[in-house]
């Protein structure tokens, strides 16, 4: 008899599509644009907790040394970059392996130190890794079990770490504006990047992380200013937002 496919997060379309376009992560006026104009907002609000979770002085040039950080579903490596420069050891893992060589390839040419690895949350869970953050940013609107990529990302969480997941909400102003708005008529992102039955509520990531053992403590709505042409923090979470987990 043949033994049950083994339970695994990875959706093959999805990183088959991320795959096809990995040599594009750094090009800033490219397919990715838009994580590129989104980054900051990003970068600030994840320093901001990290200071004060781990108590470290921000006006340090790498605050966060003796630190490890995930990041999970790492892309070429947009936020690995920056969390090394801050002192993180950092690893930074994704399914698909040709995203990995590109971070690879750019990290080593910035001179930077990172662990990067083709592999998924479950098997770094299962072979007992441990962090003191994990990002979980924009990656699981992407996995193909939701509940097997939660459970393993807050099984390595450390005691007294933190998590921060970052996703889309499902809700038709977010199937409007992240999908058809920027999939179909700005052409932000390749047609087909975002299922908008995939996206998650805040309701429902909550639950995900209440049920590995992590506290909620913060939830805030990430808007784009189209005059501005940037990204920021709000209290609109009807299409991104970005949820704080804390493991007592």
């Amino acid at each position: 008899m043949n033994a049950p496919p083994a339970a695994t997060t990875i959706d093959p379309e999805d990183v088959g599509r991320f795959s096809a376009i990995a040599a594009e992560w750094w090009d800033e006026t490219g397919k990715f644009k838009p994580l590129h104009k989104f980054n900051p907002s990003r970068l600030a609000y994840i320093r901001e907790k990290a200071l004060e979770r781990f108590a470290r002085d921000g006006n340090q040039r790498k605050p966060f040394e003796g630190l490890r950080l995930l990041d999970i579903g790492c892309g070429g490596g947009l936020l690995s970059e920056p969390m090394a420069r801050l002192g993180f050891t950092v690893t930074g893992a994704d399914a698909s392996d040709r995203n990995i060589k590109t971070a690879a390839t750019h990290a080593a040419e910035q001179g930077l130190t990172i662990d990067y690895r083709a592999t998924t949350a479950e098997d770094l869970a299962a072979a007992g890794e441990a962090f003191d953050i994990i990002l979980n940013m924009e990656v699981v609107e992407h996995v193909a079990d939701v509940r097997l990529f939660m459970s393993s990302c807050a099984a390595m969480l450390k005691p007294g770490g933190m998590m921060i997941v970052a996703t889309l909400n499902r809700t038709f102003k977010a199937w409007a504006l992240a999908i058809v708005g920027a999939e179909y008529v700005l052409r932000w992102l390749p047609r087909g990047t975002h299922d908008w039955a995939k996206f998650l509520t805040p309701a429902e990531i909550r639950v995900a992380l209440e049920e590995g053992g992590l506290k909620v403590a913060d939830l805030v709505g990430v808007t784009y200013n189209p005059i501005a042409d940037r990204w920021s923090r709000s209290t609109d979470t009807g299409v991104n937002y970005m949820m704080l987990g804390l493991k007592p």
